[in-house]
């Protein structure tokens, strides 16, 4: 049974994530307590009570969701010892890639926090743009659209022409990212031309587009000040949605995911092509679960959430 390890990004954080292994999992418990150490206030208090508002905050959900789901990979490995079969493959949905990152060995679970905590901040200073999620409509269709608008915008005299795909999710559920401007006359062409629906999206900038340069820049003098080391198990990357291994690899994959679309339908067939089976998505919600539902349906699913779900899966289901 050929397994991949899938960690989620921002958008799973809800309140309560990861209360239930503190009192279960002393492996659990030190990366709570490292993390308020290495980021000098309450992250695991904030992410066991809240408030909602401050956990939703970009800058506290990014080292949020990547110390949750680093926990239930460390109780994970606590409970099932010799049992756990490794993966084949780790990936992430974009934070996400930060704990695939730690789960395959090229960043320590510190330096990953430190680097995800400025990621968070770039990302949360950029206030330019806007995102929206395109429902029932193909990728080309939308991806001709997403030029249309530029150019059209761009014959007016527009300056903030900017909008393209930001997230490949499924192949009936896209993100378009750009200048406001572009995003809403983008969507009102989507409609137009097929879409089921499209939803603006509550977010504070255009994420995963050119607009994010100086965010991207930002992560390259941050990444520049820190070790990485050769991945132990191949990332399957949201920018190519192909495997790296090597640490040069990983730093620039790290700075152009930044402005890069995630690329998640591509990335998934590619780990079934190398003959994945079993994908397990560690952390909280199960977005990544139901997405790769769509993408692959013959494939079998697991979510590791909660202890519980720990339990059941070496328990009920040894790996």
């Amino acid at each position: 049974m050929s397994i991949a390890w899938v960690f989620p990004g921002q958008g799973s954080q809800v309140v309560g994530m990861g209360r239930d292994l503190i009192a279960v999992s002393p492996a659990a418990r030190q990366i709570f307590a490292i993390a308020d150490e290495t980021l000098n206030f309450g992250l695991s208090e904030l992410c066991f009570s809240g408030p909602e508002t401050d956990l939703t905050a970009t800058e506290n959900a990014q080292p949020a969701l990547l110390t949750t789901s680093i926990a239930l990979l460390a109780a994970l490995r606590e409970v099932s010892g010799d049992r756990l079969e490794p993966p084949i493959a780790v990936t992430g949905h974009s934070l996400g890639e930060y704990s695939a990152l730690v789960a395959g060995g090229s960043l320590d679970f510190v330096t990953a926090l430190r680097l995800v905590r400025r990621r968070g901040e770039l990302m949360a200073a950029a206030h330019e743009g806007g995102m929206a999620a395109v429902i029932g409509l193909d990728a080309d269709v939308l991806e001709q659209i997403c030029d249309e608008v530029s150019a059209t915008l761009q014959e007016h005299g527009v300056s903030q022409s900017t909008v393209v795909i930001a997230n490949y999710n499924a192949p009936d559920q896209l993100v378009i990212s750009g200048t406001s401007v572009a995003v809403e006359h983008a969507s009102l062409l989507a409609k137009s031309r097929g879409a089921k629906r499209v939803i603006p999206l509550k977010v504070s900038a255009a994420f995963h587009s050119p607009l994010m340069v100086d965010a991207a820049e930002g992560m390259a003098k941050a990444i520049a000040e820190v070790s990485v080391r050769d991945l132990e198990i191949p990332l399957i990357a949201n920018v190519t949605a192909e495997p790296i291994r090597s640490a040069d690899d990983v730093r620039r994959e790290i700075v152009a995911q930044v402005v890069a679309p995630v690329r998640w339908i591509a990335s998934v067939r590619y780990m079934v092509a190398m003959g994945v089976e079993t994908f397990i998505e560690i952390g909280p919600g199960r977005v990544l679960t139901g997405l790769i539902r769509r993408i692959a349906p013959e494939a079998r699913l697991i979510n590791i959430a909660t202890f519980e779900d720990i339990r059941a899966l070496t328990v009920m289901q040894p790996v």
